[in-house]
C-alpha cells in the first residue's frame, strides 16, 4: 500500500523538478526561531525519579550519564504530554553539525560511496510519498555495501554522538526516515544480495536492500515465493523495521510471522544474530520480534532469513458489488467466520471505484466492492468460490464474477493493485494522507460505517481501501498541500478514525508503523507502563540515542 504511493509519487516528481528545488519553505525559517519553538514545547518534568534497587539504579545512572553527553535538545526525555496535540507536519529537532573528523573518518573507507550533495541529502530527508517534513535533513548520506561497513559507520557515529537514520526503499509514510536532528543517513539499497537459498527448507537468507518483488522474481524458477506484498518499492529491511504486511496477510501473516531470524548492528557497532535457522525455537528472549517493528531505533538490520511458501497450483479471483459499505464488510466477516481460507479479501468503496474508472477508462459499477482470491487445488478453489458466492447472495450482494484464466485474473486484480495510483487521477496536484487503523474483525463493519459518515460529509475527496479479512482498513484523504484548512481537515478525519478504532480495542497502525506521525496515540493504545518498558530497552541498547532518534517512543516518556 504505502510502497505504491512512493512509486507513483516518484513518477509524478521528475528528476528535472528535483534539480530546480530551492531551499524548502520549512528550512528557510530562521534556526533561532525553530530552536525557540522547540525549547518552548519541551519543558522539564517535575516527576520524581522512582525508587529502584541498587543494581538497577546503578545501570540507569550509567545510562543517564551517557545520555547527558548528547545535546539535551536532541533528547527531550520528559516533555509534558499534550493530549490535544495535532499532527506535526514539520517535525522539530535541534541540529549539531557533524564533526569534520567524522566526515574524514567515513571518507577513508567509504570513498565515493558517501555524499554531502544538497539534492541527495534533501531526497533522503523527505520521502516523496509522506506528507511529513522535518526542520533538518541529513548532513551526509552513506551508501553501505556490507555488514562490515555498517559496523564501522555505526561505531564512528556512536563515538561522535551523531544521529543515524537507516534508509531503504523510502516507501514509509509516517516519517520513519526523516532526519529532524540531521546526522548520517545510511542508505542500504546497495546491499541487495541473496546470500543463500535453501529450497528444501523453504527459506532464504538475504541482505536488507533487496525488494520483495525482486526477491520473488529470483524465487519463481524454484516454485517458491515470499508472501508479503506491501506494494512496489518496499525492501526487506524496511519491511522488517516497520513490521509491514499487505493484502496476503490474512492467509500468511505479517512480517513478524515470516522472519525466521535476522542480524542487526547495534548502537555500539556490534552485530547481534537473533536466532538460528530452525523453524521453531524456545532459546531465550525473542530478539527477532524485538527488532521487527523497531523502526531503526534499536539497530540497523543487515541480514534477514525469511520463511518461504510454495507458489499455489491454482487460484480464482472473484469480485462482487453491494448497496452499502456495511453489507460488504459483513460479507468479509462472515466469510472469515465460515472457516474458508481465502488468501485475499479486499474492500473498495464507491469513491475508490470511481477513481479507478476515471484513471483507467473503465465502466465498473460505482458501488462498494469486494474482491477475493482463493488458492489451492482446482477443486478446492472452485468449491470455496461457490461457498462465498452463496454468502454474497445472502447479504444483498450482486454482480458476482470470477476468473480462472491467467490474463483475466491479472486484469481483475489490477483493479486493486492500481487503486492508490488511481486516486491521484481525481486530484493530480493534491497530496494524500493515508490512514491505517485495525480493529478486531467483529468491529470492522461498524468502524468503516462510522468512518464513512465522516468521510462522506467532508469537503475533501476520501476513498476507502480495506484488507477486510483481518480488520485493517485505509483511507486515502486527498488534500491541497497549499491550503492549511485542507491539512487540518485531513488531520481531523485521521484523528477521528484512530480514536474510533482505539475505542474498539483496535490499533492506530495496522501495518504502516509509528514513525513520528502515530507517536501521540501510543500511550492511549498501550498504556504508560508499556512505553516505559520500551524506553528502558531503548536506553539500554542505545545509551547515546543515535539510532533514529525522535521516532517510535513519545518524548514525554520517562522512567
Amino acid at each position: 500500500m504505502m510502497a505504491m504511493s512512493s512509486w507513483f509519487s516518484r513518477l509524478r516528481h521528475s528528476s528535472k523538478s528535483l534539480l530546480t528545488i530551492s531551499t524548502p519553505h520549512f528550512l528557510r525559517s530562521s534556526s533561532t526561531n525553530l530552536l525557540k519553538t522547540s525549547t518552548t514545547n519541551s519543558g522539564s518534568s517535575k516527576t520524581p525519579f522512582p525508587f529502584w534497587s541498587l543494581p538497577i539504579a546503578v545501570a540507569v545512572s550509567a545510562a543517564a550519564g551517557s545520555l547527558a553527553l548528547y545535546p539535551q535538545s536532541n533528547l527531550p526525555r520528559c516533555e509534558p504530554p499534550n493530549p490535544n496535540s495535532r499532527t506535526e507536519f514539520v517535525v522539530k529537532g535541534s541540529h549539531k553539525p557533524v564533526p569534520q573528523e567524522l566526515v574524514n573518518e567515513l571518507k577513508a573507507f567509504c570513498k565515493d560511496n558517501m555524499t554531502m550533495d544538497y539534492e541527495e541529502r534533501y531526497n533522503h530527508g523527505k520521502p516523496l510519498n509522506s506528507f511529513h517534513k522535518a526542520v533538518n535533513i541529513p548532513d551526509l548520506v552513506v551508501f553501505a555495501r556490507s555488514e562490515e561497513e555498517v559496523c564501522k559507520i555505526v561505531k564512528l557515529c556512536d563515538k561522535h554522538k551523531v544521529p543515524i537514520v537507516p534508509y531503504g526503499g523510502a516507501t514509509s509514510i509516517e516519517g520513519h526516515t526523516l532526519s529532524p536532528h540531521g546526522g548520517v543517513c545510511i542508505d542500504m539499497s546497495s546491499m541487495k544480495n541473496v546470500k543463500a537459498l535453501h529450497v528444501e527448507d523453504m527459506d532464504v537468507v538475504v541482505e536488507p536492500g533487496i525488494g520483495w518483488m525482486e526477491l520473488n522474481e529470483y524465487l519463481e524458477p524454484y516454485g517458491l515465493f515470499f508472501p508479503l506484498d506491501p506494494g512496489p518499492g518496499a525492501t526487506i529491511g524496511g519491511m522488517c523495521a516497520t513490521r509491514c504486511s499487505g493484502s496476503l496477510a490474512v492467509r500468511y501473516g505479517t512480517m513478524r510471522d515470516n522472519v525466521i531470524s535476522l542480524k542487526a548492528v547495534l548502537a555500539n557497532g556490534e552485530v547481534v544474530k537473533t536466532a538460528s535457522r530452525a523453524r521453531k525455537s524456545a532459546a531465550g528472549y525473542d530478539l527477532t520480534r524485538l527488532m521487527i517493528g523497531s523502526e531503526g531505533t534499536l539497530g540497523v538490520i543487515t541480514e534477514v532469513t525469511l520463511r518461504l511458501q510454495k507458489i499455489p497450483k491454482y487460484s480464482v479471483v472473484a469480485m462482487c458489488n453491494f448497496p452499502s459499505i456495511k453489507d460488504a464488510a459483513d460479507v468479509a466477516i462472515t466469510t472469515m467466520l465460515s472457516g474458508i481460507q481465502v488468501s485475499r479479501v479486499e474492500l473498495l468503496d464507491e469513491v475508490q471505484v470511481r477513481a479507478i474508472n476515471i484513471a483507467n477508462g473503465k465502466n465498473l459499477p460505482e458501488t462498494p466492492t469486494l474482491m477475493f482470491e482463493f488458492i489451492g487445488t482446482e477443486a478446492y478453489s472452485r468449491e470455496q468460490t461457490q461457498i462465498v458466492q452463496r454468502i454474497v447472495s445472502e447479504h444483498n450482494g450482486s454482480d458476482f464474477v470470477f476468473a480462472e484464466d491467467t490474463d483475466a485474473k491479472k486484469e481483475l486484480w489490477k483493479i486493486r493493485k492500481e487503486a492508490l495510483w488511481a486516486c491521484f487521477a481525481m486530484e493530480p496536484d493534491f497530496e494524500a494522507m493515508i490512514s491505517d487503523v485495525c480493529v478486531p474483525l467483529s468491529c470492522l463493519a461498524e468502524l468503516i460505517s462510522r468512518s464513512k459518515q465522516e468521510l462522506d460529509a467532508s469537503e475533501l475527496v476520501c476513498t476507502v481501501i480495506a484488507h477486510a479479512g483481518d480488520g485493517n482498513f485505509h483511507t486515502v484523504i486527498l488534500f491541497d498541500p497549499n491550503k492549511e484548512e485542507h491539512r487540518r481537515e485531513a488531520e481531523r478525519l485521521n484523528h477521528f478514525m484512530v480514536h474510533t478504532a482505539l475505542s474498539m480495542e483496535g490499533t492506530c497502525t495496522g501495518e504502516h508503523g509509528v514513525g513520528t506521525g502515530k507517536m501521540k496515540y501510543l500511550e492511549e493504545e498501550l498504556g504508560a507502563e508499556a512505553l516505559k518498558t520500551m524506553k528502558r530497552i531503548k536506553v539500554a541498547l542505545d545509551p547515546n540515542n543515535i539510532m533514529n532518534p525522535g521516532k517510535l517512543i513519545p518524548s514525554h516518556v520517562c522512567f
